[in-house]
């Protein structure tokens, strides 16, 4: 699966729930970022999960890595390094499971009333 193909995923389990289309953007972000890091850095990409219960969308990506990820200080002479810090700015209760095989990123998004 590719960053495209975990996006339309996601964007299906959410229009089911008629989610709020600025909290199908943040989750989109949160899954574009959390993938293309699973197959960049986590040794490839495992599972992915979306789930809208108890207010909230839960957003699961998990890899054959056990490395945790950090924030990388901003760097104008290194391109990259701001996925972490826009998946905490937009799920900042994101947190990691590690398991036997890798581990889970874990990102819950609170759902805003649809306007």
């Amino acid at each position: 699966m590719n960053c495209a193909q975990a996006r339309e995923a996601a964007r299906a389990v959410l229009a089911e729930h008629d989610v709020a289309p600025v909290l199908v953007d943040d989750v989109l972000t949160v899954v574009s970022e959390l993938v293309s890091n699973a197959l960049r850095h986590g040794e490839g990409l495992t599972g992915l999960r979306v789930t809208v219960s108890a207010g909230q969308v839960i957003v699961e990506v998990s890899d054959r890595s056990t490395l945790q990820p950090h924030l990388r200080p901003p760097s104008p002479h290194t391109p990259g390094g701001f996925g972490w810090r826009v998946v905490k700015t937009l799920a900042p209760t994101a947190f990691v499971r590690f398991h036997r095989d890798g581990k889970t990123i874990v990102a819950p998004l609170p759902l805003r009333p649809a306007r």
